[in-house]
């Protein structure tokens, strides 16, 4: 549940220096599922934009902690783990909403309920996305385009 398809073309990573690598891909800021918020890999500053898009992810205390801010990786390991959980309690939400709030709510309130579920964990896996392919940048990896 809460999986979306995948949009635009396919997209695989490459070696910095590889044949094909190109930056196609970063003019149009970088590949399908890339976070909106944050500058394409290669361009001024993409790293700073990186780690504010992963901060908002977390629990705001995160932003206290100095180590999380000078170590990216580290951070976006931890945004990860957390993502994940949250993803899971929606999943356990949408299971068990009708028996744990039928009664508790008027009519109707649970089927909007559903329907919130359903975005929040659509905007969850967008984001364990986006994720994905941030760490995978801040590895080096080079996002090209696939006929």
């Amino acid at each position: 549940m809460f999986d979306q398809p995948a949009t635009g073309p396919p997209v695989r990573s490459v070696a910095p220096g590889s044949p094909g690598a190109h930056t196609a891909s970063r003019a149009k800021g970088g590949p399908p599922g890339w976070p909106d918020r944050v500058p394409p890999p290669g361009v001024r500053g993409w790293q700073q934009a990186a780690v504010a898009w992963l901060l908002d992810l977390c629990p705001p205390d995160y932003r206290g902690h100095a180590v999380l801010r000078r170590h990216p990786v580290a951070l976006a390991w931890l945004a990860e783990q957390h993502v994940a959980a949250q993803v899971e309690a929606m999943r356990q939400a949408y299971r068990t909403v009708r028996v744990d709030l039928g009664e508790a709510l008027p009519a109707g309130t649970a089927d909007a309920l559903l329907v919130c579920l359903e975005h929040e964990g659509l905007r969850l896996r967008s984001a364990q996305r986006g994720i994905t392919l941030l760490r995978e940048a801040m590895d080096g990896g080079v996002f090209v385009e696939r006929l």
